[in-house]
């Protein structure tokens, strides 16, 4: 079995990318240590916890692996970037939330590789799949997979296709030739770096290149942590209320990046009014993003986000709506509301 034959089945399970690498512990896992000594994770406690010791060796998670399978799914779809979008009255929902969760379409695509993988390798096959649900460095493997290269926003990056891809492995006990990594083409662009509102994407901690200190990325203070928010970096939030996809609108190399005609990925509500968003119910909410990965946030945390982008608005006609969410039993939304407030007056 050759990488090339690989790509070719994983095409058509409907993954644009796709390559092997060696299921051995790699030099990046030293750079991910100094991360999270760092302090870089935050609060994130499965980075930090016993797993952290896992991602050394991802025979840790298939004891007979010998390869790896790394897939790529695209997801970008025609709508503007967040960058082209400048209303005030409008919240902004990152990119890969869209749509239906990710995490089930990458698993069916690679359930039927796996059948065909396993269909032609025969007896004693073992796989393990993987969809950013276990302790595997998947961005630093998939480079080593030839898809692509870490740019300084640490997002993985296509010369042909951008960084608007999901990732997914396969760990199979049968060894296959891996590709080669491509060079860095990043060169000495600093787009996302200028662009960031919160000052995020920072020199590494081990010696050369870029990390992202989760402790000031907005998409780590609207999806990842619980409770509040440090007020200070309220302000640079914006009106995200999901995510944050400025450092990848700015990359020259999504300036053309391809579509996915997927109707899995087709935006549900990429930009919603906020004063929609800050009347919906619990169950309401629940409604409107069923089998989407804003559910992670959890409603107390959505409704947190939507009085921090209402405050961060200029808008006087929020008041009304913040008013309500300041009456909140939740204290944390019933504190974030009166922020806004605050900040609109």
């Amino acid at each position: 079995m050759t990488s090339a034959e690989i790509r070719e089945l994983a095409r058509a399970c409907g993954f644009e990318l796709a390559g092997v690498a060696a299921a051995l512990p790699i030099s990046d896992r030293q750079r991910n240590r100094a991360w999270v000594d760092a302090g870089f994770a935050g609060a994130m406690g499965y980075l930090t916890d016993r797993r952290a010791d896992l991602r050394d060796d991802p025979r840790r998670l298939l004891a007979s692996a010998r390869s790896i399978v790394c897939v790529g799914r695209l997801y970008n779809t025609p709508w503007p970037y967040s960058t082209r979008y400048s209303a005030p009255e409008l919240a902004w929902i990152s990119r890969y939330a869209w749509g239906e969760d990710y995490h089930a379409v990458v698993r069916r695509g690679l359930e039927r590789l796996d059948a065909m993988l396993r269909q032609r390798a025969g007896a004693g096959f073992e796989s393990k799949i993987v969809v950013d649900t276990a302790p595997l460095l998947e961005r630093s493997y998939a480079r080593l997979a030839g898809l692509g290269w870490i740019g300084k926003n640490t997002c993985l990056i296509h010369e042909g296709g951008g960084s608007w891809f999901f990732l997914g492995e396969l760990l199979v006990s049968v060894e296959v030739a891996p590709d080669t990594p491509p060079p860095d083409r990043c060169g000495t662009c600093r787009r996302c770096i200028d662009a960031c509102p919160t000052a995020a994407i920072v020199p590494a901690p081990a010696g050369a290149g870029y990390a992202v200190d989760s402790r000031l990325c907005i998409s780590y203070f609207t999806i990842e942590l619980r409770g509040g928010i440090p007020e200070e970096r309220r302000a640079g939030i914006g009106r995200h209320v999901f995510g944050c996809d400025i450092c990848q609108d700015v990359c020259p190399w999504n300036r053309r990046a391809p579509s996915s005609s997927d109707p899995a990925f087709e935006p549900r509500w990429p930009a919603p009014p906020l004063e929609r968003l800050a009347g919906i119910g619990e169950e309401e909410f629940g409604a409107l993003f069923r089998d989407s990965p804003v559910t992670r946030v959890r409603y107390a945390g959505f409704l947190r986000n939507v009085a921090i982008a209402m405050g961060n608005s200029g808008l006087a006609e929020f008041r009304e709506p913040l008013d309500r969410l300041a009456l909140s039993t939740d204290p944390v939304v019933a504190e974030h509301a009166r922020w806004a407030l605050a900040r609109l007056a």
